[in-house]
C-alpha cells in the first residue's frame, strides 16, 4: 500500500487515537486509510504518531471508510463517515486494535497483493502466490505474465518481438548476453515480482525495440532479522534459494544465495534436406543437454538521514551449459534414372560448452527533499563478465574408426559494463511533475578465438592461423532526457524525449561501425473514468542496437553441414510501438484488459539461412552447407491484439486467461514476391483453488500456434503443469508437489526452411516431462519500536 504523491484536495479532517486492545497503550505507526464506500478507491491516508493519535486533512466531501491495520493486529474499518460542508472535521472514538495472535516473536507476513497490476506504464507480474512455479525458474514465471511470450526453447517476447531490455532490479547484467541461459539459473523462489514494460518512457533506456522485462528479485526491509529458504529437487529441475535480511534502526544488511541445474536431457532430432540439385541430406541422433546456475550477492540499505539513503550491493553469477551431440550422417545424389549416387554416409561426435563467471557491482545514492515527491537518485553499477565457449567435433566414415576430420574451438574473452546515471524530479505543483537525467554506458568486450582443425594422420588438433583470431568492441552511450507527468484526477499525461549518442569500435580488418545520434520520443494518455475503467494510448520510439554474438565473425562448425557465424556489418533496427489499451476493474471480483497495438520495425534483424555447394573457411572447404547469419531484411509489422481477464469467485477459485493474436508482415528483397505474411495465437490459463486446511491446487496451460517466417515454418507447443501447496508451522512452512506434462515425455517439434536453392525438415522431440517437491520456510523476528521510515505503510512486507 503506498499514498505517495497522492492529490488531496478540500479542507475536511478526519482525526483520533488508536490504541492496544489489551494493554490499551497507543499503537504508533499504524496505517490509517481513507476509502471512498461508493468506488472503493483509495482517496488519502497517514500514519498515527507516537501517541496513537492521527489526523488526516484535506479530506474532500463525500462519504467514507476508514480503515486502521498494522503488523500483528487484526485490520478495524469504520463506516459511513461523512464530510461535508456542515460537518468538515470528524473525530472518531478511540480505536482499540486486536492482536491478530497469541504471540509476536517469531511471524512471516505477506502482503495482499493483486497477481497482476496494470500501472500507468507498465505491468506489474505479483509471484508471491504462484504455486506451479514453485520449484521452478524464470521462465515458469515469465509464460504467465501477460503480453509476454515464451516458446518451447525459452526464447522471451513482448507482444511478438523478441528484441527485449532485461534488468534485474533495474541493472544491467551481463549474463543476459545468453538469455536463456540467464533465465534458466534465477529460481522462481528469488523472485519477488516482474515488471513487463512494452512502451517505455524517455527515463528507460530506448535498447530493445520489443520493450523491457525488469526482474525484481526478494529483498527483506522489514526491522529484525528475516528469512526464507528454498529447496527443490524433481526430475528436470534441481533448485535452492536462501534470502537473510538484517535491519536494526537505520541500517539493514541483505543476503542470498541461489543454486540451479537442469539435469541431463536428451532430444532426438532428425533432419532432411533437400536441395535444389537433388542432393540429399539425411541426419539423425541425439543431443544432451544440461546446465547450471549459482547466483549470490550481499548488500546493505543505509538511511544516513531522513532525506539521505545509501544503498550498495556486490553480486557474483555462475552460468553454464553443456551439449553433447551424435548423429548418423548420410548424403547422397537422387538420380531419377540411376538412384542414390554418390552416397556418403558417416556420423559426427561434438561437444559444445559455455560458461560464464561475472561480478555484479552497484552504488545508489537517493536524495529527498522537504518538498513530496523531489528527488536526486545518482547510480554507479558495473558488470564484470568473463564468458568461455568452446566445442569439439570429429566426423567418422562408416564402417571405420579413425576421424577423418574435426576441428575444435577454445574461445575466452571478457565483457565490462559501467553504467553511470543521475536522476532528478521536481514537482512543480499537484498536476505537474517534471523529470530529467542523464547516463553514460561504457562496454568493452575483448574475444579470443583459438581454433584448430583435425590431422587425420597423427589424430591430433593443428592450430588454424587462417581462422584464429582476436577481437576487441567497444560501445559508448551518452543520453539525456526529459519528461513530464501531468494532468487531472481523471486524465493524466507523459510525453517525454530521450537523446542517445552511440559510439562503436571494432578492431577487424577492413571493418567500420559508424557513430549514430538517436532521438527517442514518448507519450502516454490515460484517461480513468468512473467505476475502475481507464483508456491508456502510448508510443514510443526504440532502437536494438546488434550485439557483440550478432557481430562477430566466429563460425561455429559444431555442426558441419548446419554453420552458424555473426555480422559485422550488421546495422540498429529501429522500431516505433503504439498501443491503445481498455482496462476495467470489478475490485476484488476480478479484472479485464484489452490491448490494441502496431510495431513497426525498420532495418528489422532476422536470422538467414542460405545453402552452399561450397563453403571456405580458412583453409577448410565444406560441402553442401547452409551458412545462418543474422541480417537486416527490411521492413517487418506486427498488428495484433491481447486480452487479459481475472475471475475471483468468493475468494477460492482464481482465474487468470490471456491470449494474443497477431499479424506479421514483412517487406523484403529475400521473401517469395517480396513480401511474407504469418499469423500467431497464443493463450494461457492458471487457475488457483484455495481448500481448506491451507492447502491449494493450482494448474496451467499454455499453447504457442505455428507460424509462418520469412523462410519458412517454427513449430506449436502446448505445455502444462498441475500443483499443490500445502501450508503449516502457523503458515512459516510449505511443501510443493508439481507436475508438468505428465501424461507425454515429448513435445514434437517440427520446422520448416523453404527457400530457392533448398527445402529442410527437422524434427526434435523435446523431453518435458517433470515431477519435482519443493520444501519453503521462512523466518524471522518482527521489532515494532523503528523509527517512521520504517513504518508498515512505507515499508510493506513482502
Amino acid at each position: 500500500m503506498s499514498l505517495t504523491g497522492y492529490c488531496q484536495t478540500g479542507k475536511g479532517r478526519i482525526k483520533g487515537n488508536v490504541v492496544d486492545d489489551a494493554t490499551h497503550k497507543p499503537v504508533e505507526f499504524a496505517a490509517v486509510v481513507v476509502t471512498d464506500q461508493q468506488t472503493q478507491k483509495v482517496v488519502t491516508g497517514a500514519t498515527t504518531e507516537a501517541s496513537g493519535a492521527f489526523m488526516i486533512k484535506d479530506v474532500p466531501a463525500g462519504l467514507y471508510s476508514v480503515t486502521i491495520e498494522f503488523i500483528g493486529y487484526k485490520r478495524d474499518t469504520i463506516s459511513n463517515v461523512v464530510i461535508s460542508q456542515a460537518a468538515n472535521e470528524v473525530k472518531l472514538n478511540t480505536i482499540s486494535l486486536r492482536s491478530s495472535q497469541h504471540t509476536l516473536k517469531d511471524v512471516t507476513i505477506t502482503a495482499a497483493l493483486p497477481v497482476v497490476e496494470n500501472k500507468i506504464d507498465k505491468i506489474v507480474y505479483n509471484v508471491a502466490n504462484d504455486v506451479t512455479s514453485q520449484g521452478g525458474v524464470a521462465l515458469d514465471v515469465l509464460k504467465k505474465v501477460p503480453q509476454v511470450g515464451v516458446d518451447i526453447d525459452g526464447n522471451v517476447d513482448i507482444q511478438g518481438n523478441g528484441n527485449i531490455r532485461f534488468l534485474i532490479n533495474g541493472k544491467p547484467s551481463s549474463v543476459f548476453n545468453s538469455p536463456v541461459d540467464a533465465l534458466s539459473a534465477i529460481p522462481a523462489s528469488q523472485i519477488k515480482s516482474i515488471e513487463v514494460i512494452s512502451s517505455p518512457g524517455a527515463k528507460y533506456d530506448a535498447e530493445g525495440t520489443g520493450g523491457i522485462i525488469n526482474i525484481i528479485l526478494k529483498e527483506n526491509k522489514m526491522q529484525g532479522v528475516n528469512g526464507n529458504v528454498t529447496l527443490s529437487v524433481g526430475t528436470r529441475l534441481e533448485n535452492t534459494s536462501l534470502n537473510l535480511g538484517v535491519k536494526h534502526g537505520n541500517f539493514g544488511v541483505n543476503a542470498y544465495f541461489s543454486g540451479n541445474a537442469q539435469l541431463i536431457s536428451r532430444t532426438p532430432n532428425l533432419q532432411n534436406r533437400t536441395s535444389s540439385d537433388s542432393l540429399h541430406l539425411n541426419q539423425n541422433g541425439y543431443t544432451d543437454l544440461q546446465r547450471q546456475g549459482l547466483q549470490s550477492g550481499i548488500g546493505f540499505d543505509w538511511n544516513v538521514t531522513k532525506h539521505d539513503n545509501l544503498t550498495a550491493n556486490i553480486g557474483y553469477n555462475y552460468l553454464a551449459n553443456r551439449n553433447t551431440n551424435f548423429y548418423n550422417q548420410d548424403q547422397y545424389t537422387q538420380n531419377p534414372n540411376q538412384g542414390a549416387t554418390n552416397d556418403v554416409s558417416g556420423f559426427r561426435n561434438s561437444d559444445s560448452r559455455f560458461q560464464n563467471n561475472s561480478v555484479e557491482l552497484s552504488l545508489a545514492y537517493k536524495k529527498t527533499f522537504k518538498k513530496e515527491g523531489q528527488e536526486l537518485n545518482i547510480l554507479y553499477s558495473a558488470s564484470l563478465g568473463n564468458p568461455v565457449s568452446d566445442y569439439t567435433l570429429y566426423q567418422t566414415y562408416t564402417g571405420t574408426n579413425r576421424p577423418y576430420s574435426g576441428s575444435e574451438s577454445h574461445s575466452p574473452g571478457t565483457d565490462r559494463e559501467t553504467d553511470i546515471a543521475a536522476d532528478y524530479t521536481q514537482p512543480v505543483n499537484k498536476n505537474l511533475v517534471l523529470e530529467t537525467g542523464i547516463k553514460t554506458t561504457l562496454q568493452n568486450i575483448h574475444s579470443i578465438a583459438d581454433v584448430g582443425v583435425l590431422d587425420s594422420g597423427s589424430q591430433r588438433f593443428v592450430p588454424d592461423n587462417t581462422q584464429s583470431y582476436t577481437l576487441t568492441y567497444d560501445r559508448k552511450i551518452y543520453a539525456g532526457y526529459i519528461s513530464a507527468s501531468l494532468g487531472t484526477r481523471q486524465i493524466k499525461i507523459k510525453p517525454g524525449l530521450r537523446f542517445e549518442h552511440t559510439d562503436n569500435s571494432i578492431d577487424l580488418l577492413n571493418t567500420t561501425i559508424p557513430s549514430y545520434d538517436l532521438w527517442v520520443p514518448s507519450i502516454i494518455i490515460m484517461h480513468e473514468f468512473k467505476n475502475d475503467q481507464s483508456i491508456k494510448l502510448s508510443y514510443s520510439h526504440r532502437i536494438e542496437r546488434p550485439n557483440y554474438q550478432l557481430l562477430n565473425p566466429f563460425v561455429n562448425r559444431s555442426d558441419p553441414y548446419n554453420i552458424t557465424t555473426g555480422n559485422p556489418l550488421l546495422k540498429p533496427e529501429i522500431g516505433d510501438n503504439i498501443e491503445l489499451g481498455y482496462n476495467k476493474s470489478f475490485g476484488k471480483t476480478g479484472n479485464i484488459a484489452v490491448t490494441l497495438f502496431e510495431r513497426m520495425d525498420l532495418q528489422d534483424q532476422k536470422p538467414v539461412t542460405n545453402l552452399y555447394p561450397t563453403y571456405a573457411v580458412g583453409d577448410s572447404v565444406y560441402e553442401n552447407v547452409s551458412v545462418t547469419d543474422v541480417q537486416n531484411i527490411g521492413k517487418e509489422y506486427n498488428t495484433g491484439v491481447t486480452l487479459y481477464a481475472s475471475v475471483n469467485i468468493k475468494e477460492k477459485l482464481n482465474l487468470h486467461f490471456f491470449t494474443l493474436a497477431a499479424q506479421r508482415f514483412i517487406e523484403s528483397s529475400l521473401a517469395a514476391n517480396g513480401v511474407a505474411i504469418g499469423y500467431r495465437f497464443r493463450f494461457n490459463l492458471n487457475g488457483s483453488y484455495q481448500l481448506p486446511h491451507d492447502l491449494v491446487a493450482e494448474a496451467f496451460a499454455n499453447y504457442n500456434s505455428a507460424s509462418e517466417n520469412l523462410q519458412g515454418r517454427t513449430p506449436q507447443s502446448l505445455t502444462y503443469t498441475i500443483a499443490g501447496r500445502k501450508q503449516f508451522w502457523n503458515k512459516n512452512a510449505s511443501i510443493g508437489i508439481t507436475a508438468t506434462n505428465i501424461f507425454s515425455k515429448y513435445i514434437n517439434q517440427v520446422t520448416t526452411i523453404n527457400t530457392s536453392s533448398y527445402i529442410s525438415y527437422n524434427v526434435r522431440e523435446l523431453p518435458y516431462r517433470s515431477v519435482g517437491i519443493s520444501f519453503t520456510y521462512k523466518f524471522g523476528k518482527l521489532e515494532f519500536k523503528k523509527g517512521k521510515d520504517d513504518s508498515y505503510l512505507n515499508n510493506p512486507p513482502e
